[in-house]
């Protein structure tokens, strides 16, 4: 790899090199934008049209300015993404580790069903997390809780952070699909429900399928819910109180 190209590949982070800071290239805000603003409309845009879809010739016609008045803010498509995903982070209401009566069960709880809730709501935050270094103060803020609230477990410093990871890539994982699955439902036009149905309907008719699906009819049977979102409510919640118990016994094992 040639010096140009790993310097490319090394890029860091637009919080990491003073540009995240940056009020503009100086001379004036052009058409009345502020960095702000902008990150706002990003948000809304990923939102609604999808990661593939966002452009900054798409940002720009939506604020209705040219794109060079864009870059006047943010010097690449990247900065802004970055900028995105850490303003999706201060969406979290975090608690306080440090409160007397808090219970570390309780907060990883809280902590773990707002990321998910997060995951699933911006669809486009999940390939986001994996692409930058989320060193963004939003980022830092949420990431520096969770290590707080795991530090209060009980647990030796060297099993901090294979907790963490089992909780929250976990959380990870299932918000993703879970945002995945919503996006397909509103693709179709169906209600979640409706779509599970003509899925289920769809997967018996499949020789290959209909053997496996039969086997776990029962399975689905106990599982519980008359909603989709109940079904996965449910299995999220026990799927987390799982994780709890496991970080519990490893604690009494010491």
């Amino acid at each position: 790899m040639g010096q140009a190209a790993a310097g490319k590949a090394a890029r860091a982070s637009v919080w990491l090199d003073d540009r995240a800071r940056r009020r503009g290239r100086g001379g004036g805000q052009p058409s009345g934008l502020d960095r702000r603003r902008i990150t706002e409309v990003t948000v809304r845009l990923l939102d609604a049209e999808g990661l593939d879809r966002f452009s900054m010739r798409r940002l720009a016609a939506e604020l209705n300015v040219t794109a060079m008045s864009v870059y006047w803010y943010v010097d690449t498509k990247d900065d802004l993404l970055e900028l995105a995903l850490d303003a999706a982070f201060g969406e979290l209401e975090l608690p306080d580790p440090a409160a007397g009566d808090a219970d570390w069960r309780d907060q990883l709880r809280v902590l773990a069903t707002a990321y998910r809730t997060l995951l699933v709501r911006h669809r486009w935050l999940s390939p986001l997390a994996g692409r930058y270094l989320n060193v963004g103060p939003n980022s830092l803020a949420f990431s520096r809780t969770v290590q707080q609230v795991v530090r209060r477990t009980g647990l030796p410093a060297h099993r901090i952070t294979s907790a963490i990871a089992a909780v929250f890539q976990f959380v990870y994982g299932y918000g993703t699909i879970e945002g995945h699955f919503f996006g397909r439902v509103a693709d179709t036009g169906m209600t979640a429900d409706e779509y599970l149905q003509h899925a289920m309907t769809s997967v018996t008719e499949a020789p290959q399928a209909a053997e496996v699906v039969a086997e776990s009819r029962d399975l689905m049977a106990a599982r519980g819910g008359d909603t989709v979102a109940e079904m996965l409510d449910r299995d999220f919640t026990f799927a987390l109180d799982l994780l709890v118990a496991g970080i519990e016994v490893m604690v009494d094992r010491g």
